[in-house]
C-alpha cells in the first residue's frame, strides 16, 4: 500500500467538481460559479451555491433540477442534492410558487366562491 492516503470526502468533493465542470459547463461559460457550500458523506447530502452570473438568472432553476436529477444518478454516493442561488428562493431553488401548494388562485370580478381568502380584486 502507498504511503498516500486518499480521503475519501475530498475525493468525492473532487468528483462532485468535476462532474459539475463536465455537465454544466453553461455555468463557467455564462459568467457564473457552482461551489459545494456543505457535503455530509454520511448521508448523501450535497449543498450546491451557484453564484456569479447564475444570481437572478432566468435559467438557473431548470439548471438546478437539472444537477439534481442528474448527479444523484452519475454519483452514487450522493442520494440527495440541495441547489440554489441565494437570490430569494427556497432550499432546492424553489422559487415562491412553484413548489405545488399554498398559492393563491387568481379571483375575476363578479366571480364568487366559498374561500374567505380570495387574494385580491382585479380593478377592472
Amino acid at each position: 500500500m502507498s504511503t498516500d492516503t486518499s480521503d475519501p470526502e475530498n475525493d468525492l468533493r473532487e468528483r462532485i467538481t468535476n462532474f459539475l465542470r463536465r455537465n454544466f459547463p453553461q455555468i463557467q461559460m455564462h459568467g457564473g460559479s457552482a461551489a459545494i457550500s456543505h457535503l455530509d458523506r454520511e448521508t448523501g447530502e450535497v449543498q450546491i451555491q451557484l453564484g456569479g452570473a447564475c444570481s437572478g438568472c432566468g435559467i438557473s432553476p431548470m439548471t438546478i433540477q437539472a444537477i439534481k436529477s442528474r448527479m444523484v444518478k452519475e454519483i452514487p454516493e450522493i442520494e440527495t442534492v440541495h441547489a440554489d442561488t441565494g437570490m430569494g428562493a427556497g432550499a432546492d431553488g424553489d422559487l415562491g410558487g412553484t413548489g405545488g401548494g399554498g398559492g393563491m388562485s387568481p379571483s375575476f370580478p363578479g366571480e364568487t366562491t366559498d374561500d374567505d381568502d380570495e387574494g385580491p380584486q382585479a380593478p377592472f
